[in-house]
């Protein structure tokens, strides 16, 4: 299942023009196996440093980033750049860099959850997801906490550790357990908890859990059924829909159109109830 062709903008490099063969053209084992190592090397540093976080800055009003983040993100890179040193990164805290072939670029979210993680709240990962061209190829996220590596290469399956995984077969909203996540700031976001009341009613419940690439792997691994948002950056992302594309759900905007790393809204399903959830999403909720 493709993730879609990628827009671009202003505020990003666009890739190079796709080739067709291009990400059947390398070891997709070897790459997985390579954000495996480096995902399960940043995660080893977030549970040494749990208890001895040095700095915390604010990127925003609530928005948090301390020098873990900025640590582990340098682990990755570092470790993704010795094995592809001409693969380009795009990090949450270090934006873009790396080397200079930009048809084969690594998306990395090297804390997501740190609000739960200053808080020593269990819930945070390492994301990473591999595009090569337009084609996301490879997702990884590890939470370090639990220990759970969940893995996916295109074509080779969904794995949380050495257990092939897929999503679940509920197919009634009545009966699902869906997940969603807020921005930082809620102000101007205020649709969200609109849409958290409309799928209170009508789900078995909802969980919002801080991590947004966790409640994507939650999604493949068939714990919980749905997830949908309306803030998501590309490397909240890449790794987790790498992961549910490989384990057989349904990707899709909130409108119904492809899916796009690089826009902020996304609808991800077990795709037995994405139907459900795009017909709801397609409207007002304050008048349903």
């Amino acid at each position: 299942m493709s993730c879609g062709r990628l827009k671009t903008s202003p505020r990003r490099r666009p890739l190079a023009s796709p080739n067709a063969d291009l990400a059947s053209d390398f070891d997709r084992a070897r790459v997985r196996e390579v954000g495996v190592a480096a995902a399960r090397a940043a995660g080893q540093l977030l549970r040494e440093r749990i208890g001895s976080i040095r700095e915390v800055r604010h990127k925003g009003v609530v928005d948090l980033v301390t020098d873990v983040d900025v640590q582990s993100e340098r682990d990755v890179s570092a470790a993704i750049l010795s094995a592809f040193p001409t693969h380009t990164i795009l990090g949450e805290e270090g934006g873009a860099h790396g080397g200079s072939d930009a048809r084969f670029r690594w998306i990395v979210d090297p804390l997501d959850g740190t609000t739960n993680y200053v808080h020593d709240c269990p819930l945070y990962c390492v994301s990473i997801g591999l595009l090569v061209g337009s084609e996301l190829v490879v997702g990884v996220v590890y939470d370090p906490r639990q220990q759970e590596m969940f893995s996916a290469a295109r074509g080779m399956g969904a794995w949380l550790g050495e257990r092939r995984i897929s999503v679940s077969k509920i197919d009634r909203l009545e009966e699902a357990l869906l997940s969603t996540g807020f921005a930082p700031d809620l102000r101007g976001q205020e649709r969200t908890l609109d849409w958290w009341r409309y799928f209170s009613f009508r789900t078995q419940s909802l969980r919002r859990t801080g991590s947004t690439a966790l409640n994507l792997a939650y999604v493949a691994c068939g714990r919980f059924d749905g997830y949908w948002a309306f803030d998501n950056h590309p490397w909240d992302v890449a790794g987790g829909f790498a992961l549910v594309q490989e384990a057989g759900g349904t990707l899709s905007r909130s409108d119904g159109s492809p899916i796009d790393l690089f826009e902020p809204d996304s609808l991800v399903t077990n795709g037995r109830i994405h139907a459900a959830m795009l017909q709801a999403l397609r409207k007002d909720p304050r008048q349903l």
